[in-house]
């Protein structure tokens, strides 16, 4: 033993006993966990997997879909507390992500990111040991920092995603209502004014127009139409998309016309769009107060004092 630790010391170093066993950690962890996160068989899988009769032409049924292969592990992937898993399920569908298995990606992709990271900062830190001496903090920082990095990188990312996803949202949203109330000023339903609007800002608004395509979809299978406009809310995450659900359901409820609340709302909307403009442009000369002494005072100091400075230096 005293042979094998000398050698592992000459080899890795003096952390090279601790760096062998925390690698075997790993690896152990790695061979144990397909056992821990493999799920028994579920009798619905096998009746999914049984042959079905052959469907005549014309008789076509909705598509099947695919198997999904992290379905096994999803008492791993997948957060057990009722209210953490609707949290993370509601902020991934106001970043845009919307399929019913992506909090199991979403957990797969940190815990993947995280271990690939851990393997790349060990590998480094074994690099840098055998090319000098490195302290204990910088061995820890070099196996630590990419592992934390990969593991709060699909945070970061989703976090990133609805914060863009939202401000797009808010920016199309007093286009929207203009054009709705154009459409039903016009003669049309809401929920055919709906649909034109969905249609028509693809284009400039990807985000919002695919919210008004779920809407419109739902109404069309018989939804409810005050709860599809909170849904919709929900999925938005923005503070006037919720005001003008209220403002619409209030309308149904009393019997109000739907133009005169979309027209009093709209002009709220554009009002506020200018407010927001204005706030930005009055932060701008604060911003840039910064930039603007660091770049243009120390070359104006040199150009002022630099000649004199020269000029006492030579005559000392």
């Amino acid at each position: 033993m005293q042979k094998l630790n000398t050698m592992i010391v000459d080899l890795l170093g003096p952390f090279g006993p601790l760096m062998l066993v925390g690698m075997l950690g790993v690896f152990m962890i790695l061979i144990a966990l397909p056992s821990f996160m493999k799920n028994d068989d579920d009798p619905l899988d096998r009746l999914k997997a049984a042959p079905r009769k052959e469907i005549k032409k014309g008789e076509k049924l909705r598509q099947a879909q695919s198997n999904d292969k992290l379905d096994k592990y999803a008492n791993f992937l997948e957060p057990q507390d009722d209210e953490e898993y609707s949290a993370v399920k509601l902020k991934l569908v106001q970043a845009g992500y919307q399929s019913k298995n992506a909090v199991r990606f979403y957990y797969f992709a940190q815990f993947t990111l995280g271990i690939i990271g851990l393997v790349l900062g060990g590998f480094y830190a074994f690099i840098k040991m055998q090319q000098g001496d490195v302290t204990t903090q910088n061995l820890i920082m070099m196996i630590l920092v990419p592992a934390g990095s990969g593991y709060f990188g699909p945070k970061y990312w989703v976090t990133r995603r609805q914060a863009m996803r939202q401000e797009a949202i808010t920016n199309g949203f007093p286009d929207s209502l203009d054009m709705m109330l154009v459409c039903v000023e016009a003669g049309q339903s809401l929920d055919q004014s709906i649909i034109r609007v969905s249609r028509e800002l693809k284009s400039g608004f990807p985000d919002l127009a695919s919210e008004f395509e779920i809407v419109s979809h739902e109404m069309k299978a018989g939804k409810d139409k005050g709860s599809v406009l909170k849904d919709m809310s929900e999925r938005c995450g923005v503070q006037d998309i919720k005001s003008f659900v209220t403002v619409l359901v209030q309308s149904q409820q009393f019997g109000t016309s739907i133009a005169d609340a979309l027209r009093v709302y709209a002009a709220e909307m554009r009002d506020k769009r200018v407010m927001r403009a204005e706030e930005a442009a009055n932060k701008l000369p604060t911003k840039m107060t910064l930039a603007t002494m660091m770049l243009t005072v120390p070359p104006l100091l040199i150009i002022l004092i630099g000649p004199s400075a020269y000029a006492i230096s030579q005559n000392l």
